[in-house]
Parts: structure tokens; sequence; C-alpha cells
């Protein structure tokens, strides 16, 4: 998946990588994926041939990344050397944050996890010891930290966001509605009776709801509560609600 993210990126540079070993040690492919997702001017050769040069570059390159990233030297889970020597793991961890930070729609697959022999020797000859290292998220944590959904996020973290989202989905709903003549100008007051939510059910899923169902001029509270729960049961009978809503 990160190779042919990589690839993708960089089709314009005509740069295709084969093996992640063997064609990000020397920095080349990272300068041109960071000056491509990060729009970032790095000072330094496009291509460097002696080890002196790729460490140089290798070591403008992470710190470009750690700035980028916001990550301390202590948080980094991989270093000049150990890109320069190959080291698959280190890679893995390089691109994967890179990949989260400029890319988070990436869908990288969660629990990716691999095990590492670390052997060591000693006077009384060779000492082994593993370990597992986690590539990307463990999602059963991810899930327990953050129990907010997107719209949560929304309005606690980026309410200025928050009009250019319901003009989308404005968009999206007068292009449903509006074959059967009907125009929405403001989801809070439109939406409350659930008279539009109803039409609009009806329109996606395909199907002409009987009049006699709902009250299509709801007259009151109780009327429109009707709506509302009529269409909250239409969605869960679909399996489209997968959480609670308050129908009041």
């Amino acid at each position: 998946l990160l190779i042919d993210w990589i690839n993708r990126t960089l089709q314009e540079e005509h740069i295709v990588v084969k093996s992640l070993e063997e064609d990000l040690y020397d920095g080349l492919v990272l300068h041109h994926l960071l000056e491509k997702l990060g729009s970032l001017r790095l000072d330094v050769d496009k291509i460097a041939l002696t080890e002196k040069k790729q460490r140089q570059k290798l070591s403008v390159i992470m710190e470009a990344v750690a700035k980028c990233l916001q990550l301390e030297g202590s948080q980094l889970r991989w270093s000049v050397e150990s890109i320069l020597a190959k080291d698959l793991l280190s890679t893995l961890h390089l691109l994967v944050a890179i990949a989260k930070h400029f890319h988070p729609s990436l869908a990288l697959p969660p629990n990716v996890q691999v095990e590492t022999i670390t052997i060591e020797n000693t006077s009384r000859g060779l000492k082994t010891a593993t370990a597992v290292e986690n590539i990307t998220e463990n999602k059963e944590n991810t899930e327990a930290q953050s129990k907010d959904d997107a719209f949560d996020e929304l309005f606690s973290r980026a309410p200025d966001k928050l009009d250019a989202v319901k003009k989308v989905f404005l968009q999206f709903v007068n292009q449903h509605v509006g074959k059967l003549g009907l125009n929405v100008k403001d989801i809070e007051s439109q939406f409350s009776d659930g008279v539009v939510l109803l039409i609009l059910i009806g329109q996606l899923e395909g199907y002409f709801l009987n009049l006699r169902n709902f009250f299509l001029t709801p007259a009151s509270p109780t009327e429109m509560l009707h709506n509302v729960n009529l269409a909250l049961d239409l969605l869960a009978d679909g399996g489209l609600l997968n959480c609670s809503v308050n129908s009041e």
C-alpha cells in the first residue's frame, strides 16, 4: 500500500519505487515526496552519489520531517543511520508517520505488527530477545481513546468549517428532493418536522412512502415527533443507523 501510494504521488516526477529498502535509503524519493506532499523546499542536492552526501541529505530531510510532524528526538522511531542502512522497520515507521500527517485519508490497515529478534554476542554465546513492534495503530486502542465521532470533532475543534459542511449537505439533499419540487435552505428548521427527511430516505432508497403513514403538514410537536421516529425506524431497518439518535 505504501509503495502504491508513493508511486501515485510521484507519478508526475516519473519516479517508480519497487522496494522500500533499496529505493528510499539515499533520500531521493523522500526528498521528492516531502516536496510534493508538504510543498517543502529543501536545500539539498537532488541526487547524492556518495555516502557522505546521502547522510547529509537525509539529515536535512529528517529535520524537516520532525519539524512538520512536531516530534522530539525521543519520539522518532527512525534515524538517519537506520534509513541509510536500509532498515525496513525504520523506513516503515517513517513512511507511516508521513502518510498519517500529510494524507490522513490513506486507508492504512490497523493492527499491523512485526516480531523483531535482537541478537547479542556475549561471552557466554549468542543471546536473543524477541519483541513485538506496532507499525500501525491498534484499532481497539484508537477506538477507546476516541469515543467522539467526526461531527463531535467538528463542533469542538473546527466550528469555522461547520458552514462549509452544511453547504455540502444542502447541495446533496436538494439534488435528490429537488426532483419533487422541494428546496431546502436551512437544515435546522426544515428537518425538524421529519418531512424532508422521510422524502429524502424514500428518494435514496427508491420507494414511495404512503401518505397515511406520516404527516405531510404536521401541525403539532406530536405529529413532528411521529415523522422523525418513523424516519429513524426506516434508517434502523435499513441498517443505516449505527448510533442512537434522540428523536426529540
